[in-house]
């Protein structure tokens, strides 16, 4: 969409470890990106690093930035810029308006938005959903999809909409917000509490009585059978959050009806994760959910299988799609690079639309 467009962004990654900030004209970063050690304990000190990695890349840069914009973790008003009590940020607790603070700073407009979002608005502009249209293209389907839900499994259980282009923020800032939905191994706590790392070191550690401090990652080469361990119990582990995410995202596709695009650390165990996410949606949704990354489940959501049917009285003919289906993929692009991408055009669209 702003492929071609010659204004420059400034972005950051804002995680609790290291800032990285960059810049992207034309959905292509366009500097080195710089990294910051990240400061949680001080609100000057942190603010200090704000304004030093966009000094920085304001001064790589060969034309005048138009924005400011990044992501970063709820809960957050986002409108005002204000970041409020994050876990692993103790000093923003009481809120802290950083979007108006660097405002100031560099003169210039700048745009908060939580990573799910964004993950969802840059897979939705310049990754999985142009992807897909182009491949439907390509195989003469007459089927184009409009709207998107991006879903990142890490920390927590993130998520964004993008419908017909239009990221779904919500009157509150809560649009798309997925991971406070019920959770159907534990009816009185959260989705999150199964579609998070520490769901899946909790389920593996109770199927298998290991008592080892694993990471998903270690607990994903245990399920490959490269790493000592109970495979079974790895394998339940990663099916297990597939069952909940499948409970979540029926809801979510029975409001919004697109396709799924799954990012975060633990997509990369998605040959575990997504057979229990499209079993357990069969049956609950008017439409077919394939799985994209098997090469079955791409064949069959590129056929096209509208018919021609006859206007009555009429020689003419019209298309009847009389089979719905959608797909779930796994980002392509990679979960950075599409938050940076989001948080690119959020910010263009956002000055275009005033």
């Amino acid at each position: 969409m702003y492929e071609n467009d010659s204004r420059t962004v400034m972005t950051l990654d804002a995680g609790g470890t290291n800032f990285v900030f960059s810049a992207i004209r034309g959905c292509k970063q366009v500097v080195e990106p710089i990294r910051l050690d990240a400061v949680t304990d001080s609100v000057s000190r942190c603010l200090e690093v704000l304004s030093e990695g966009f000094n920085r890349v304001k001064a790589a840069l060969d034309t005048e930035p138009v924005a400011i914009s990044f992501a970063f973790p709820g809960p957050a008003d986002y409108e005002a810029g204000i970041i409020g009590d994050l876990p692993n940020f103790p000093c923003f607790r009481g809120g802290v308006p950083i979007g108006p603070y660097l405002a100031e700073q560099f003169n210039l407009p700048v745009f908060i938005n939580n990573d799910g979002n964004l993950f969802a608005y840059g897979e939705a502009l310049a990754g999985i959903l142009p992807e897909m249209n182009a491949r439907l293209e390509a195989s003469g389907s007459s089927v184009r999809y409009k709207n998107l839900i991006g879903l990142t499994l890490g920390t927590g259980f993130g998520a964004g909409v993008v419908i017909d282009n239009v990221l779904l923020k919500g009157d509150n800032g809560c649009g798309g917000d997925v991971w406070l939905m019920r959770n159907v191994h534990y009816p009185d706590k959260i989705a999150e509490e199964s579609v998070s790392i520490r769901a899946v070191k909790r389920v593996y550690a109770e199927a298998s009585g290991d008592v080892r401090n694993l990471t998903p990652k270690d607990i994903q080469e245990i399920a490959d059978g490269i790493r000592e361990g109970d495979r079974a119990a790895a394998r339940k582990a990663f099916a297990d959050m597939g069952v909940a995410i499948a409970d979540a995202l029926a809801h979510v596709l029975d409001i919004v009806d697109g396709l799924v695009v799954l990012g975060g650390g633990i997509s990369k165990a998605y040959k575990y994760i997504l057979p229990a996410v499209t079993e357990s949606l069969k049956g609950w949704l008017q439409m077919d959910v394939v799985d994209l990354t098997t090469e079955d489940g791409m064949k069959a959501f590129l056929k096209d299988t509208a018919v021609a049917v006859t206007i009555p009285g009429s020689d003419r003919t019209v298309l009847y799609h009389s089979e719905k289906k959608t797909g779930i993929a796994v980002s392509h692009i990679g979960t950075s690079e599409a938050v940076s991408l989001g948080a690119y055009a959020y910010a263009l669209m956002q000055i275009d639309n005033k």
